[in-house]
């Protein structure tokens, strides 16, 4: 008498993973739309490209505008600025989907939202938000953020770029490294230190005004689908009503807190990609005559994956809520984007392990969004930075 094996029962499907303690029914049903629309997008549009795009070093020209098209550039804002008055939450999602693509997609979208959009529309003068802000919503502007210096990046209060005041105009020289965007912008929020008072001021600079230059930086071992540049700034002279109406650190970093929020929710992106590649992988791969899926320490590897991308998730569905409810803090928002980064870039490198050889070619995601997330965990804060500030908010000191 023989008898059959038992049935293996069928794997949980990548919507059901990506979901794991249900928190779908959370979200609105707009949250949802703008997260499905953007997902669709992402799947027929992008992941068919991005591996070439992001070997050959490319970010293709028309997408600023497609993501305009989508409706997905400072969906916050107000509807008659460009923007769809979405929540949080929403902008959290997209985040999430557009990275599940590439961190290099995301991080475009996180500049032109968070760091060019928000300081305009929070700062800027009525005329400035009207100039700038449905152009930078359609894409057929593209913003940069100018902070980030040569000798100034986790410690931006050491900012060497000036900025003096001639009659109407400010006349601003320095130098800005690692922009986002900075060759192909039509705009820049430039930071920059006063030489009478020392107050750090910002400016939106047109990037057609004589005197300022951008060359991009082509050495990138990550975020190659991603444009990356140096900003040279030369007497470059804008007139007073450029000016940004907020004066100090507290500009830059306001803008920063923005954009560190949508990482928090966009790395989930790339460590849902990297698990579920993982996943369908082990299930096709043999070895030692099964599935390499129906080994222990596999599954323990992928539990351990599924578990950080899931708690990740809770905390940036909580934190969603907080922003919307206007109870974010900056060491809330501290904390999701460190510890979820930690996650994602954990998951991704456990993703290319078990993708072995395979997992070192651009024809799998592990590899680029394992270095992409390299990256992520340096800007917008490195892990260091904000594991300080929550030193600093837990005991009173700072560590810095």
């Amino acid at each position: 008498m023989t008898t059959s094996a038992p049935a293996r029962p069928a794997g949980a499907s990548s919507r059901t993973l990506q979901d794991f303690y249900g928190i779908d029914a959370l979200y609105t049903t707009e949250e949802r739309l703008i997260r499905d629309s953007v997902r669709e997008f992402v799947r027929g549009e992008i992941l068919p490209h991005v591996g070439e795009w992001w070997l050959h070093g490319t970010f293709p020209e028309d997408l600023p505008r497609r993501f305009g098209e989508l409706g997905i550039l400072g969906v916050t804002l107000p509807e008659h600025l460009g923007g769809a008055g979405a929540t949080y939450t929403a902008y959290g999602l997209l985040n999430r989907e557009i990275e599940y693509g590439d961190s290099g997609m995301r991080s475009f979208v996180s500049v032109q939202s968070s760091l060019v959009m928000y300081p305009i529309h929070a700062f800027g003068s009525d005329a400035l938000q009207r100039a700038w802000l449905p152009g930078l919503a359609s894409g057929e502007h593209i913003g940069c953020f100018g902070l980030t210096e040569p000798d100034a990046g986790s410690d931006p209060g050491n900012l060497r770029t000036r900025c003096r005041r001639l009659g109407d105009d400010w006349v601003i020289t320095g130098v800005k490294r690692w922009i986002t965007s900075g060759s192909r912008a039509h705009v820049a929020i430039v930071w920059a230190r006063d030489e009478d008072d020392g107050v750090i001021r910002g400016f939106v600079v047109e990037t057609e005004r004589e005197g300022f230059g951008a060359v991009d930086i082509k050495t990138k071992a990550s975020m190659r689908a991603s444009v990356t540049s140096e900003l040279y700034l030369d007497e470059v002279a804008v007139p007073d009503a450029n000016r940004l109406a907020i004066e100090g650190l507290r500009g830059p970093l306001s803008c920063l807190n923005q954009a560190r929020y949508g990482i928090a929710w966009g790395v989930l992106g790339a460590g849902f990609a990297c698990f579920e590649e993982a996943v369908a992988y082990v299930e096709d791969r043999p070895v030692f005559g099964v599935a390499l899926a129906g080994k222990q320490l596999v599954q323990a590897s992928l539990a351990d994956m599924l578990a950080e991308l899931t708690k990740g998730s809770l905390l940036a569905y909580h934190l969603g809520r907080l922003k919307d409810a206007g109870m974010d803090t900056p060491a809330r928002v501290s904390l999701a984007k460190r510890d979820n980064v930690r996650a994602a870039l954990g998951v991704a490198r456990a993703a290319r392990d078990l993708l072995g050889g395979n997992g070192i070619t651009t024809e799998y995601g592990a590899i680029r969004h394992m270095l992409n997330l390299e990256t992520v965990a340096t800007y917008e804060g490195t892990d260091t930075i904000h594991t300080l500030i929550l030193g600093r908010e837990i005991t009173g000191h700072n560590a810095f």
